[in-house]
């Protein structure tokens, strides 16, 4: 028999990184963006397990860059995907508050959820047993996988090896940070030997990265603006990778329409959202997110382009029942 195999793919924006567990009942955890699910299919068939044989998706949490393959998988191969109970609710009643996809305007394509997962639940590969934690904080049903024979953990956009996840404070809390830190507390405690991020490259000392990820969300409690900083330019930088950037006349019409942008200016900021708007393209150029390039306003950090379909593509909860 074939020994259980755990396969890390660290993929480049709009899509989030993928973990393949090959065993008896192989298990993808996270599926990427919608406009990259050709590329989910490919990356785990070059890895010797084709889509027919996947038993179970898994979701760390259900932003688009991490559930946008799923509906290619569960169209396509009947896979049946498993998330946190309370995202799963808000899935499968096709709420328009479903991934935060409007708020955010991200396109996300209809999926179901299967499994409903709940803290300390066990997924079974055959040969290893994973164990869900409820780790909120990013989102309210963000879960952590973690495997206690060899000490992986796979902690989705709770840390990464060198930054944190943004905190949604309007759709997920004024307390998710108190809840992140709680999180980060409860993973503390386990011997975790590797870790697996949902962003950038595998963490070989997770403690630290762990230690890190606290302190800087301590700090953020002291000065409660830098959770808003970190979230906008975050949040645009990610539309710009989505839009292949924004021509200038552009930019000011597309943020006022976004509920994010009038969110982040009015509440965050105590801005009209019309003056916010050459604030937050400052500070993303002096940030170094994003940069000017012939009159467009690009991401700068490294993506694969979208095909000039999803570029405008407008699916979200609300219109899946239809």
């Amino acid at each position: 028999m074939q020994k259980s195999r755990i396969i890390f793919f660290e993929r480049e924006f709009p899509s989030a990184n993928m973990i393949l567990i090959q065993d008896q009942l192989p298990i993808l955890i996270d599926t990427g963006f919608g406009s990259d699910a050709k590329d989910t299919e490919q990356l785990i068939k070059e890895a010797g397990t084709s889509p027919e044989e996947l038993h179970l998706i898994v979701n760390t949490h259900y932003h688009s860059d991490h559930v946008g393959g799923n509906f290619h998988l569960q169209k396509n191969y009947g896979v049946m995907i498993a998330a946190h109970k309370w995202e799963a609710d808000l899935i499968n009643s096709c709420d328009p508050e479903a991934c935060s996809a409007e708020w955010l305007d991200q396109p996300v394509e209809p999926y179901r959820v299967d499994i409903n997962l709940s803290d300390n639940d066990e997924i079974i590969t055959g040969s290893r047993t994973l164990k869900v934690l409820h780790t909120p904080g990013h989102t309210l049903g963000h879960i952590s996988l973690y495997e206690p024979d060899e000490g992986i953990l796979i902690c989705g956009d709770l840390f990464y090896k060198n930054d944190i996840g943004w905190i949604n404070i309007f759709r997920e809390g004024v307390a998710s940070v108190q809840r992140s830190i709680e999180s980060l507390d409860r993973l503390s405690v386990l011997p975790i030997q590797q870790a697996y991020p949902g962003h950038g490259p595998q963490i070989e000392n997770p403690l630290a990265a762990i230690d890190a990820a606290r302190e800087r969300f301590e700090k953020w409690l002291r000065t409660p603006e830098k959770i808003s900083w970190h979230a906008c330019k975050r949040i645009f930088a990610y539309a710009l990778i989505i839009k292949n950037g924004l021509a200038k006349e552009e930019i000011n019409n597309y943020l006022l329409k976004c509920g994010w942008f009038q969110d982040f200016a009015r509440y965050s900021f105590q801005l009209q959202p019309e003056e916010f708007v050459h604030i937050l393209l400052d500070e993303m150029v002096r940030s170094g997110a994003a940069s000017w390039h012939n009159n467009h306003l690009i991401a700068t950090t490294p993506y694969q382009v979208p095909p000039k379909e999803w570029m405008n593509k407008n699916i979200k909860p609300k219109d899946w029942r239809t």
